[in-house]
Protein backbone atom coordinates (compact mmCIF):
# COMPACT_ATOMS: atom_id res chain seq x y z
CA UNK A 1 0.00 0.00 0.00
CA UNK A 2 2.78 2.44 0.91
CA UNK A 3 4.60 1.68 -2.36
CA UNK A 4 1.44 2.50 -4.36
CA UNK A 5 0.99 5.74 -2.38
CA UNK A 6 4.55 6.83 -3.07
CA UNK A 7 4.13 5.96 -6.77
CA UNK A 8 0.89 8.00 -7.03
CA UNK A 9 2.50 10.97 -5.28
CA UNK A 10 5.63 10.86 -7.46
CA UNK A 11 3.62 10.58 -10.70
CA UNK A 12 1.34 13.41 -9.55
CA UNK A 13 4.34 15.52 -8.59
CA UNK A 14 5.97 14.97 -12.00
CA UNK A 15 2.71 15.87 -13.76
CA UNK A 16 2.56 19.13 -11.79
CA UNK A 17 6.20 19.87 -12.67
CA UNK A 18 5.56 19.13 -16.36
CA UNK A 19 2.26 21.04 -16.49
CA UNK A 20 3.10 23.00 -19.65
CA UNK A 21 4.72 20.22 -21.77
CA UNK A 22 1.86 17.76 -21.05
CA UNK A 23 -0.77 20.54 -21.21
CA UNK A 24 -2.69 19.37 -18.12
CA UNK A 25 -3.53 21.99 -15.51
CA UNK A 26 -1.62 21.47 -12.24
CA UNK A 27 -4.79 21.98 -10.18
CA UNK A 28 -6.51 19.01 -11.83
CA UNK A 29 -3.42 16.86 -11.22
CA UNK A 30 -3.17 17.94 -7.56
CA UNK A 31 -6.83 17.17 -6.88
CA UNK A 32 -6.62 13.73 -8.55
CA UNK A 33 -3.39 12.95 -6.67
CA UNK A 34 -4.90 13.94 -3.31
CA UNK A 35 -8.09 11.91 -3.77
CA UNK A 36 -6.27 8.84 -5.15
CA UNK A 37 -3.86 8.79 -2.20
CA UNK A 38 -6.75 8.66 0.28
CA UNK A 39 -8.66 6.17 -1.89
CA UNK A 40 -5.73 3.73 -1.88
CA UNK A 41 -5.32 4.21 1.88
CA UNK A 42 -8.98 3.53 2.78
CA UNK A 43 -9.40 0.64 0.32
CA UNK A 44 -6.32 -1.11 1.74
CA UNK A 45 -7.72 -1.05 5.30
CA UNK A 46 -10.51 -3.26 6.68
CA UNK A 47 -11.96 -0.61 9.02
CA UNK A 48 -12.72 2.72 7.26
CA UNK A 49 -14.00 4.68 10.29
CA UNK A 50 -10.59 5.63 11.77
CA UNK A 51 -9.36 6.69 8.33
CA UNK A 52 -12.39 8.91 7.81
CA UNK A 53 -11.58 10.50 11.16
CA UNK A 54 -8.00 11.13 10.04
CA UNK A 55 -9.24 12.65 6.77
CA UNK A 56 -11.55 14.98 8.69
CA UNK A 57 -8.66 15.98 10.94
CA UNK A 58 -6.43 16.82 7.97
CA UNK A 59 -9.24 18.61 6.15
CA UNK A 60 -9.76 20.83 9.21
CA UNK A 61 -6.08 21.83 9.15
CA UNK A 62 -6.11 22.37 5.37
CA UNK A 63 -9.33 24.40 5.56
CA UNK A 64 -7.74 26.76 8.08
CA UNK A 65 -5.00 27.55 5.56
CA UNK A 66 -7.45 27.86 2.65
CA UNK A 67 -9.79 30.22 4.54
CA UNK A 68 -6.78 32.27 5.60
CA UNK A 69 -5.59 32.45 1.99
CA UNK A 70 -9.08 33.35 0.74
CA UNK A 71 -9.50 36.10 3.36
CA UNK A 72 -6.05 37.59 2.79
CA UNK A 73 -6.44 37.60 -1.00
CA UNK A 74 -9.85 39.28 -0.74
CA UNK A 75 -8.50 42.02 1.55
CA UNK A 76 -5.61 42.63 -0.86
CA UNK A 77 -8.01 42.80 -3.83
CA UNK A 78 -10.20 45.36 -1.97
CA UNK A 79 -7.14 47.51 -1.21
CA UNK A 80 -6.14 47.24 -4.86
CA UNK A 81 -9.66 48.17 -6.06
CA UNK A 82 -9.37 51.40 -4.07
CA UNK A 83 -5.87 52.05 -5.54
CA UNK A 84 -4.37 51.68 -2.08
CA UNK A 85 -1.13 50.17 -3.39
CA UNK A 86 -0.76 53.13 -5.75
CA UNK A 87 0.06 55.21 -2.68
CA UNK A 88 3.07 52.95 -2.12
CA UNK A 89 4.14 52.50 -5.74
CA UNK A 90 3.99 56.25 -6.45
CA UNK A 91 6.67 56.72 -3.78
CA UNK A 92 8.97 54.08 -5.27
CA UNK A 93 10.49 56.22 -8.00
CA UNK A 94 13.52 54.14 -8.96
CA UNK A 95 13.25 52.29 -12.27
CA UNK A 96 16.67 50.66 -11.93
CA UNK A 97 16.16 46.87 -11.74
CA UNK A 98 18.87 46.26 -9.15
CA UNK A 99 17.80 49.10 -6.83
CA UNK A 100 14.16 48.06 -7.12
CA UNK A 101 15.02 44.39 -6.46
CA UNK A 102 16.86 45.24 -3.23
CA UNK A 103 14.15 47.63 -2.08
CA UNK A 104 11.27 45.19 -2.72
CA UNK A 105 13.17 42.26 -1.18
CA UNK A 106 14.09 44.05 2.05
CA UNK A 107 10.55 45.41 2.48
CA UNK A 108 9.24 41.86 1.97
CA UNK A 109 11.76 40.39 4.42
CA UNK A 110 10.80 42.63 7.34
CA UNK A 111 7.09 42.79 6.51
CA UNK A 112 6.97 38.98 6.48
CA UNK A 113 8.16 38.88 10.09
CA UNK A 114 5.31 41.20 11.15
CA UNK A 115 2.53 39.63 9.08
CA UNK A 116 3.54 36.18 7.83
CA UNK A 117 5.21 34.91 4.68
CA UNK A 118 1.96 33.96 2.90
CA UNK A 119 0.15 37.29 3.42
CA UNK A 120 3.30 39.28 2.65
CA UNK A 121 3.85 37.42 -0.64
CA UNK A 122 0.27 38.20 -1.70
CA UNK A 123 0.66 41.89 -0.80
CA UNK A 124 4.05 42.31 -2.49
CA UNK A 125 2.99 40.60 -5.73
CA UNK A 126 0.08 43.06 -5.86
CA UNK A 127 2.61 45.89 -5.45
CA UNK A 128 4.82 44.41 -8.20
CA UNK A 129 1.88 44.43 -10.63
CA UNK A 130 1.75 48.21 -10.25
CA UNK A 131 5.51 48.66 -10.54
CA UNK A 132 6.51 46.36 -13.40
CA UNK A 133 4.78 46.00 -16.76
CA UNK A 134 6.92 43.27 -18.37
CA UNK A 135 5.58 39.86 -17.31
CA UNK A 136 8.94 38.05 -17.47
CA UNK A 137 10.68 40.65 -15.30
CA UNK A 138 7.77 40.64 -12.86
CA UNK A 139 7.96 36.85 -12.55
CA UNK A 140 11.67 37.11 -11.69
CA UNK A 141 10.93 39.69 -9.01
CA UNK A 142 8.05 37.53 -7.73
CA UNK A 143 10.46 34.60 -7.41
CA UNK A 144 12.76 36.69 -5.22
CA UNK A 145 9.72 37.82 -3.21
CA UNK A 146 9.15 34.13 -2.35
CA UNK A 147 12.75 33.82 -1.10
CA UNK A 148 12.46 37.07 0.88
CA UNK A 149 9.06 36.19 2.40
CA UNK A 150 10.20 32.75 3.56
CA UNK A 151 13.50 34.12 4.92
CA UNK A 152 11.64 36.86 6.77
CA UNK A 153 9.15 34.39 8.22
CA UNK A 154 11.81 31.99 9.55
CA UNK A 155 13.21 34.27 12.27
CA UNK A 156 9.88 35.47 13.63
CA UNK A 157 7.61 33.35 15.88
CA UNK A 158 4.60 34.58 13.87
CA UNK A 159 6.24 34.79 10.44
CA UNK A 160 6.00 31.14 9.37
CA UNK A 161 3.62 28.37 10.37
CA UNK A 162 6.48 25.99 11.28
CA UNK A 163 8.15 28.55 13.56
CA UNK A 164 4.75 29.21 15.13
CA UNK A 165 4.31 25.45 15.66
CA UNK A 166 7.67 25.25 17.43
CA UNK A 167 6.80 28.30 19.53
CA UNK A 168 3.37 26.98 20.57
CA UNK A 169 4.87 23.54 21.24
CA UNK A 170 7.41 25.03 23.65
CA UNK A 171 10.45 24.17 21.52
CA UNK A 172 11.51 27.82 21.01
CA UNK A 173 10.94 31.18 22.68
CA UNK A 174 10.25 34.41 20.71
CA UNK A 175 13.23 36.49 21.91
CA UNK A 176 15.74 33.68 21.39
CA UNK A 177 14.49 32.73 17.92
CA UNK A 178 14.72 36.35 16.78
CA UNK A 179 18.20 36.76 18.28
CA UNK A 180 19.64 33.56 16.80
CA UNK A 181 17.96 33.43 13.36
CA UNK A 182 17.75 37.08 12.25
CA UNK A 183 21.28 37.18 10.82
CA UNK A 184 21.26 33.72 9.13
CA UNK A 185 17.84 34.49 7.60
CA UNK A 186 19.03 37.88 6.35
CA UNK A 187 22.14 36.28 4.84
CA UNK A 188 19.93 33.70 3.08
CA UNK A 189 18.34 36.67 1.28
CA UNK A 190 21.41 38.91 0.84
CA UNK A 191 23.47 36.22 -0.94
CA UNK A 192 20.81 35.65 -3.67
CA UNK A 193 20.45 39.44 -4.04
CA UNK A 194 24.21 39.88 -4.50
CA UNK A 195 24.23 37.02 -7.01
CA UNK A 196 21.37 38.56 -9.01
CA UNK A 197 22.90 42.05 -8.81
CA UNK A 198 25.72 40.94 -11.11
CA UNK A 199 23.31 39.25 -13.53
CA UNK A 200 20.64 41.93 -13.77
CA UNK A 201 20.86 45.06 -15.92
CA UNK A 202 18.65 47.84 -17.19
CA UNK A 203 15.49 49.42 -15.90
CA UNK A 204 11.86 48.38 -15.55
CA UNK A 205 8.91 49.82 -17.38
CA UNK A 206 6.22 50.94 -14.97
CA UNK A 207 2.75 49.48 -15.45
CA UNK A 208 1.01 52.78 -16.14
CA UNK A 209 -2.75 52.90 -15.74
CA UNK A 210 -4.38 56.30 -15.62
CA UNK A 211 -7.55 55.42 -13.74
CA UNK A 212 -7.97 59.02 -12.59
CA UNK A 213 -8.33 60.48 -16.07
CA UNK A 214 -11.46 62.64 -16.39
CA UNK A 215 -11.97 63.04 -12.64
CA UNK A 216 -12.53 66.47 -11.13
CA UNK A 217 -10.29 67.81 -8.35
CA UNK A 218 -12.99 67.02 -5.77
CA UNK A 219 -13.32 63.47 -7.07
CA UNK A 220 -9.54 63.01 -6.93
CA UNK A 221 -9.46 64.20 -3.30
CA UNK A 222 -12.21 61.74 -2.36
CA UNK A 223 -10.44 58.93 -4.27
CA UNK A 224 -7.18 59.64 -2.46
CA UNK A 225 -8.93 59.75 0.91
CA UNK A 226 -10.62 56.41 0.16
CA UNK A 227 -7.28 54.93 -0.93
CA UNK A 228 -5.60 56.01 2.32
CA UNK A 229 -8.48 54.71 4.45
CA UNK A 230 -8.57 51.31 2.70
CA UNK A 231 -4.78 50.91 2.69
CA UNK A 232 -4.51 51.67 6.41
CA UNK A 233 -7.56 49.54 7.26
CA UNK A 234 -6.41 46.61 5.11
CA UNK A 235 -2.79 46.56 6.27
CA UNK A 236 -3.94 47.25 9.83
CA UNK A 237 -6.21 44.20 9.84
CA UNK A 238 -3.43 42.03 8.39
CA UNK A 239 -1.00 43.19 11.08
CA UNK A 240 -3.74 42.60 13.67
CA UNK A 241 -4.01 38.88 12.80
CA UNK A 242 -0.92 37.69 14.75
CA UNK A 243 -1.89 39.96 17.68
CA UNK A 244 -5.42 38.52 17.64
CA UNK A 245 -3.97 34.99 17.62
CA UNK A 246 -1.64 35.74 20.56
CA UNK A 247 -4.37 37.33 22.67
CA UNK A 248 -7.28 34.96 21.91
CA UNK A 249 -5.36 31.75 21.00
CA UNK A 250 -7.80 31.35 18.10
CA UNK A 251 -6.25 30.17 14.80
CA UNK A 252 -5.06 32.81 12.27
CA UNK A 253 -7.96 32.21 9.86
CA UNK A 254 -10.37 33.56 12.50
CA UNK A 255 -8.35 36.76 12.67
CA UNK A 256 -8.25 37.13 8.89
CA UNK A 257 -12.03 36.57 8.63
CA UNK A 258 -12.59 39.24 11.30
CA UNK A 259 -10.28 41.53 9.34
CA UNK A 260 -12.16 40.83 6.10
CA UNK A 261 -15.43 41.68 7.82
CA UNK A 262 -14.01 45.01 9.04
CA UNK A 263 -12.59 45.93 5.62
CA UNK A 264 -15.90 44.91 4.03
CA UNK A 265 -17.88 47.23 6.35
CA UNK A 266 -15.49 50.14 5.74
CA UNK A 267 -15.80 49.66 1.97
CA UNK A 268 -19.60 49.62 2.21
CA UNK A 269 -19.60 52.86 4.24
CA UNK A 270 -17.22 54.63 1.82
CA UNK A 271 -19.52 53.90 -1.15
CA UNK A 272 -22.90 54.00 0.58
CA UNK A 273 -24.03 57.04 -1.45
CA UNK A 274 -23.42 55.42 -4.85
CA UNK A 275 -25.80 53.35 -6.95
CA UNK A 276 -25.32 49.62 -7.43
CA UNK A 277 -23.37 49.91 -10.68
CA UNK A 278 -20.89 52.45 -9.27
CA UNK A 279 -20.39 50.43 -6.08
CA UNK A 280 -19.82 47.07 -7.79
CA UNK A 281 -16.03 47.42 -8.48
CA UNK A 282 -15.47 48.10 -4.77
CA UNK A 283 -17.55 45.21 -3.42
CA UNK A 284 -16.34 41.93 -1.93
CA UNK A 285 -18.32 40.07 -4.61
CA UNK A 286 -16.19 41.74 -7.29
CA UNK A 287 -12.98 41.12 -5.30
CA UNK A 288 -13.85 37.42 -4.99
CA UNK A 289 -14.43 37.20 -8.75
CA UNK A 290 -10.83 38.40 -9.33
CA UNK A 291 -9.24 35.84 -7.01
CA UNK A 292 -7.57 32.87 -8.70
CA UNK A 293 -9.63 30.09 -7.11
CA UNK A 294 -7.76 27.42 -9.09
CA UNK A 295 -4.62 28.15 -7.04
CA UNK A 296 -6.64 27.62 -3.84
CA UNK A 297 -7.91 24.28 -5.16
CA UNK A 298 -4.34 23.38 -6.14
CA UNK A 299 -3.27 24.07 -2.58
CA UNK A 300 -6.13 21.86 -1.36
CA UNK A 301 -5.07 18.95 -3.55
CA UNK A 302 -1.40 19.13 -2.56
CA UNK A 303 -2.11 19.37 1.19
CA UNK A 304 -4.67 16.56 1.09
CA UNK A 305 -2.10 14.33 -0.65
CA UNK A 306 0.55 15.25 1.95
CA UNK A 307 -2.00 14.44 4.67
CA UNK A 308 -2.32 10.90 3.29
CA UNK A 309 1.46 10.46 3.41
CA UNK A 310 1.46 11.69 6.99
CA UNK A 311 -1.46 9.47 8.08
CA UNK A 312 0.19 6.36 6.66
CA UNK A 313 3.31 7.27 8.68
CA UNK A 314 5.45 7.57 5.56
CA UNK A 315 6.80 10.97 6.65
CA UNK A 316 7.49 9.80 10.22
CA UNK A 317 9.19 6.73 8.75
CA UNK A 318 11.32 8.97 6.54
CA UNK A 319 12.37 11.03 9.57
CA UNK A 320 13.26 7.91 11.57
CA UNK A 321 15.15 6.43 8.62
CA UNK A 322 17.22 9.61 8.32
CA UNK A 323 17.92 9.49 12.07
CA UNK A 324 19.26 5.93 11.81
CA UNK A 325 21.02 6.25 8.46
CA UNK A 326 22.54 9.73 8.65
CA UNK A 327 23.01 10.05 12.39
CA UNK A 328 24.45 13.59 12.40
CA UNK A 329 21.68 15.92 13.59
CA UNK A 330 22.91 18.95 11.67
CA UNK A 331 22.88 16.97 8.41
CA UNK A 332 19.41 15.58 9.23
CA UNK A 333 18.00 19.07 9.81
CA UNK A 334 19.62 20.35 6.58
CA UNK A 335 18.04 17.37 4.77
CA UNK A 336 14.64 18.19 6.32
CA UNK A 337 15.02 21.73 4.97
CA UNK A 338 15.81 20.41 1.49
CA UNK A 339 12.92 17.94 1.73
CA UNK A 340 10.57 20.82 2.58
CA UNK A 341 11.14 22.08 -0.97
CA UNK A 342 9.29 18.98 -2.18
CA UNK A 343 7.02 18.10 0.74
CA UNK A 344 5.15 20.66 2.82
CA UNK A 345 7.29 21.73 5.79
CA UNK A 346 4.40 21.52 8.28
CA UNK A 347 4.10 17.69 8.42
CA UNK A 348 7.90 17.39 8.26
CA UNK A 349 8.35 19.59 11.31
CA UNK A 350 5.38 17.92 13.02
CA UNK A 351 7.02 14.51 12.46
CA UNK A 352 10.33 15.85 13.80
CA UNK A 353 8.60 17.27 16.89
CA UNK A 354 7.22 13.78 17.50
CA UNK A 355 10.63 12.17 17.01
CA UNK A 356 12.58 14.39 19.39
CA UNK A 357 11.12 15.16 22.82
CA UNK A 358 11.70 18.17 25.04
CA UNK A 359 13.31 15.99 27.71
CA UNK A 360 16.20 15.19 25.36
CA UNK A 361 16.18 18.52 23.52
CA UNK A 362 14.91 21.28 25.84
CA UNK A 363 13.46 24.64 24.79
CA UNK A 364 15.79 26.73 22.58
CA UNK A 365 18.11 23.81 21.85
CA UNK A 366 20.22 24.00 18.71
CA UNK A 367 18.02 21.34 17.07
CA UNK A 368 14.86 23.47 17.28
CA UNK A 369 16.54 26.75 16.25
CA UNK A 370 18.22 25.14 13.26
CA UNK A 371 15.02 23.35 12.25
CA UNK A 372 13.08 26.63 12.32
CA UNK A 373 15.60 28.15 9.90
CA UNK A 374 15.95 25.15 7.55
CA UNK A 375 12.23 24.29 7.36
CA UNK A 376 11.33 27.96 6.88
CA UNK A 377 13.81 28.80 4.11
CA UNK A 378 14.18 25.41 2.40
CA UNK A 379 10.69 25.72 0.91
CA UNK A 380 11.95 28.51 -1.39
CA UNK A 381 14.08 26.08 -3.43
CA UNK A 382 11.01 24.85 -5.36
CA UNK A 383 7.91 26.95 -6.00
CA UNK A 384 5.51 24.40 -4.48
CA UNK A 385 7.64 24.04 -1.34
CA UNK A 386 5.91 26.82 0.59
CA UNK A 387 2.50 28.43 0.96
CA UNK A 388 3.99 31.72 -0.27
CA UNK A 389 5.30 29.97 -3.38
CA UNK A 390 1.98 28.32 -4.17
CA UNK A 391 0.13 31.65 -3.76
CA UNK A 392 2.56 33.49 -6.04
CA UNK A 393 2.46 30.60 -8.52
CA UNK A 394 -1.27 31.09 -8.88
CA UNK A 395 -1.22 34.90 -8.92
CA UNK A 396 1.56 35.31 -11.52
CA UNK A 397 1.01 32.05 -13.47
CA UNK A 398 4.59 30.94 -12.81
CA UNK A 399 5.17 27.38 -13.94
CA UNK A 400 7.24 24.85 -11.99
CA UNK A 401 10.02 24.40 -14.58
CA UNK A 402 10.43 28.16 -15.12
CA UNK A 403 11.01 28.61 -11.38
CA UNK A 404 13.38 25.62 -11.37
CA UNK A 405 15.49 27.19 -14.13
CA UNK A 406 15.42 30.82 -13.00
CA UNK A 407 15.12 30.86 -9.20
CA UNK A 408 15.88 27.47 -7.60
CA UNK A 409 19.70 27.74 -7.77
CA UNK A 410 19.56 31.27 -6.39
CA UNK A 411 17.39 30.09 -3.49
CA UNK A 412 19.67 27.08 -2.91
CA UNK A 413 22.85 29.14 -2.51
CA UNK A 414 20.98 31.46 -0.15
CA UNK A 415 19.77 28.48 1.88
CA UNK A 416 23.27 27.06 2.33
CA UNK A 417 24.74 30.51 3.03
CA UNK A 418 22.27 30.84 5.93
CA UNK A 419 23.11 27.29 7.08
CA UNK A 420 26.82 28.14 7.27
CA UNK A 421 26.05 31.46 8.99
CA UNK A 422 23.93 29.76 11.68
CA UNK A 423 26.51 27.03 12.37
CA UNK A 424 29.34 29.59 12.61
CA UNK A 425 27.34 31.87 14.91
CA UNK A 426 26.32 28.91 17.10
CA UNK A 427 29.92 27.68 17.42
CA UNK A 428 31.11 31.18 18.34
CA UNK A 429 28.41 31.64 21.00
CA UNK A 430 28.92 28.16 22.48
Amino acid sequence: MQTILILIFVIGYLAIALEHPIKINKTATALITGVLCWTVYIVSEHEPSPILGELSHHLASVSEILFFLLGAMTIVELIDAHQGFKLITDRITSRNKVTLLWLISLITFFLSAILDNLTTAIVMVSVLRKLIKDAETRKLFAGVVIIAANAGGAWSPIGDVTTTMLWIGGQVTPVNIIKTLLLPSLISLIVPLVYLTFRMKGSVQKNLTNEDEGDTRQQLIIKTQNSVIMLLTGIGTLVFVPIFKTVTHLPPYMGILLGLGIVWVVSEILHSGKDEEERHPFTVAHALSKIDTSSILFFLGILVAIGALESTHLLAGLAQWMDKTIGNQDVIVIAIGLASAVIDNVPLVAASMGMYDLASFPTDSKLWEFMAYCAGTGGSILIIGSAAGVAVMGMEKIDFLWYLRKISFTALIGYFAGVVAYLVIFSLLH
